[in-house]
């Protein structure tokens, strides 16, 4: 089923309701993930549903949750219950589907995220996993089909073997590196690096130097 707004009044109002945080903060942080990847402004955004979400998105400020998350916001900004409106002020076209198969990330409370504009696509699969906590469980970007085994946080860099040899450099000055994995296609290298701990900003913006094709999640 498809389900399409005129505004973010067609939902629930400008409050950000729920029973738990799994269907808004969660929500909201499944939509930064897929802003922190897609790093454009998309055109289209497809936002499909399944489960414990696709029975409850219009009525816990899901839909409203998510696109504030793509657009950056934090899920406390004051602007999160208008994102909807706001997205398509800025041309973005909205489409909320609600699925009516399982999870096909095994998780009741899952949103897969498609955006795209004249550029590139990008499909980020995600599920609130509770108290505001998420994993993001498949990265479709640039080619390359990224499957997480660890929760976040999670570090994605594009390069060759001497990126890679640097990026583990210095994330060993900074923190233990539960587990790594390689990807190749014939558009290049992704390493994708599972943290001990979450970075701070200092460090983040350390290591993306010279990186230009560095996602932390």
């Amino acid at each position: 089923m498809t389900v399409n707004y005129k505004s973010v009044f067609d939902i629930i109002g400008p409050i950000m309701i729920g029973p738990s945080s799994s269907h808004t903060a969660g929500a909201c942080a499944i939509g930064r993930a897929a802003n922190s990847i897609f790093r454009e402004k998309p055109t289209d955004i497809v936002i499909h549903y399944y489960e414990s979400f696709a029975q409850t998105h219009k009525g816990h400020g899901t839909d409203y949750a998510i696109i504030s998350g793509i657009l950056g916001f934090d899920p406390d900004d004051s602007r999160v219950p208008y994102a909807i409106g706001l997205a398509r002020d800025q041309g973005m076209n909205i489409t909320f589907i609600e699925e009516p198969d399982d999870s096909p990330i095994n998780h009741p409370n899952t949103a897969i995220i498609d955006l795209k504009n004249d550029d590139k696509q990008v499909t980020v699969a995600g599920c609130s996993i509770g108290g505001g906590t998420i994993e993001i469980r498949e990265i479709k970007m640039d080619g390359f089909d990224v499957k997480p085994k660890g929760p976040l946080p999670i570090l994605l860099v594009q390069g060759g073997e001497n990126d890679h040899q640097h990026v583990t450099k210095q994330l060993a000055d900074l923190t233990k590196v539960n587990d790594q994995q390689h990807y190749k296609t014939d558009r290049g290298n992704l390493y994708e690096y599972d943290l001990d701990r979450r970075l701070k900003q200092d460090e983040i913006k350390k290591l993306a130097q010279g990186h230009a094709n560095l996602v932390y999640l």
